[in-house]
């Protein structure tokens, strides 16, 4: 099997939520410790893929100063798949890394490991496991899902899990990285 290259690979930063839980704040542009919060996410892949790009529904402008920014083709924030879908109809990669906007601890060894299980098994899908349960926007794809995805939405499905494990797939055990899955939901998590 061939190893799988940067070259390979598109990264999208699902930013096109509507941040209900942070009273509508755009969180890939909230502030933590410093430094706006996509920028972790940022810092971690770029340099690692062929292209970077931001799934977001707000804040255009502002995002694009961190990469190649598309907006849902789904109306009214139908959720990260439909930013998926997005970027499933413009790579030209064989694989697609999602990552969410608002984990600061994304780092280098969880995108290893989600490739490395990609190169070593048959399935369409890896996606992120902290033993206790999946993580569904930490994951690796292979592109020609987008049909399978299109037609999953077609259905009125929105659920980001129900279609990873509709399809072949695996769990990629981070067991041993359980804080670098979190994701900040609340301004209270916003206090560390």
């Amino acid at each position: 099997m061939q190893n799988i290259n940067k070259s390979d690979i598109t990264a999208v930063i699902l930013s096109g939520g509507q941040g209900l839980r942070m009273g509508r704040e755009d969180k890939g542009l909230i502030l933590f410790q410093g430094r706006v919060l996509i920028t972790y996410v940022v810092a971690v892949v770029e340099g690692k893929v062929a292209r970077l790009l931001i799934s977001a529904n707000s804040n255009i402008e502002k995002y694009q100063q961190y990469g190649e920014v598309i907006s849902d083709d789904l109306k009214d924030f139908q959720g990260p798949l439909a930013g998926i879908s997005k970027a499933l109809s413009v790579v030209k990669t064989p694989y697609l890394l999602i990552l969410p906007c608002d984990n600061p601890t994304i780092n280098q060894t969880i995108i290893t490991r989600l490739i490395d299980a990609m190169h070593k098994n048959d399935v369409a899908i890896c996606v992120a496991n902290d033993s206790v349960r999946m993580h569904p926007t930490i994951a690796i794809i292979k592109t020609n899902m987008h049909s399978n995805l299109s037609d999953f939405l077609d259905s009125g499905n929105r659920k980001l899990g129900l279609w990873i494990q509709q399809n072949n797939f695996i769990k990629v055990d981070f067991s041993d990285y359980p804080k670098a899955l979190s994701n900040l939901n609340t301004h209270k998590d916003f206090i560390m």
